[in-house]
């Protein structure tokens, strides 16, 4: 779990839509968010941009198989002797009125779902068990939740009784120019040794008949410019930031250096 507070200096973000619009509707009639779409495409950076735009506190939780209520929540421990009351990352952003993002909710166990429902509607309450306390959220608290709609299997899915207590919006790669900004912005390298680089991506997503699970992000992309704007060669930095987290299969491997030959020449 992650928490930043402000003041403190804006994320870059370049806006692709209404998104930005959405968001401060939301925050500022107290709705629940819910951000839709493949991984390394810009949602958490969403967050971070918005929440420091905003000047609020915010509490980050990475979602996983083992992520339980009462991680969100808080437990007693055992401190000096003394058992202490704990409060979790999804407490506290309710009692400062800050915003919480759960990163990949669907990962959770499923009794976080029970949790955020009265969260999620006209209650706005926390039930904190162990304590016997019961939080009404303050007008300055406000939940965000992300997840890939592409990695949902029967076992994960988000249910419709959870994802109609949200809006939602969807969230893509963005169009060439606005990728090129990014990762130069992001990693240093100059647009014009972007532009390739992009290209690059486009076709990667293009791809149809292949054994990849999803595009290459716009994430692996800076991490490839920052390599090249550090000195490291195009075909070094492909191979470490592009291709091999793409892919184990030696086939599809050999394909994408096709491509990059392309490119490249």
């Amino acid at each position: 779990m992650n928490a930043h507070t402000g003041p403190m200096p804006v994320p870059y973000y370049v806006a692709t839509g209404h998104e930005c619009a959405l968001f401060d509707a939301a925050r500022d009639n107290g709705l629940p968010l819910l951000l839709k779409g493949p991984t390394g495409c810009g949602k958490t950076r969403f967050i971070e941009h918005m929440a420091a735009r905003s000047c609020r506190r915010l509490y980050t939780v990475a979602c996983h198989d083992d992520l339980s209520a009462a991680d969100l929540i808080g437990r007693y421990l055992l401190r000096g002797g003394e058992t202490e009351w704990v409060d979790g990352p999804l407490t506290r952003a309710v009692r400062e009125g800050a915003i919480c993002y759960l990163d990949e909710v669907v990962e959770a166990r499923k009794d976080v779902a029970v949790v955020l429902h009265p969260l999620t509607d006209n209650r706005r309450t926390l039930m904190i068990d162990r304590t016997g306390e019961e939080l009404k959220a303050p007008p300055g608290f406000m939940l965000v939740a992300s997840y890939n709609p592409g990695y949902q299997n029967v076992l994960k899915r988000m249910k419709p009784s959870t994802r109609q207590r949200f809006l939602a919006i969807t969230f893509g790669f963005p169009d060439p120019e606005t990728e090129i900004k990014v990762v130069a912005q992001e990693s240093g390298l100059e647009p014009g040794r972007v532009a390739p680089l992009v290209r690059l991506g486009g076709h990667i997503r293009n791809l149809s008949g292949m054994d990849l699970e999803e595009g290459v992000s716009t994430r692996l992309l800076i991490y490839a410019a920052t390599l090249i704007a550090g000195g490291m060669g195009v075909d070094k930095a492909l191979e470490a930031a592009v291709i091999e987290p793409l892919t184990d299969d030696e086939d599809v491997q050999m394909a994408l250096r096709d491509l990059v030959t392309t490119i490249y020449g």
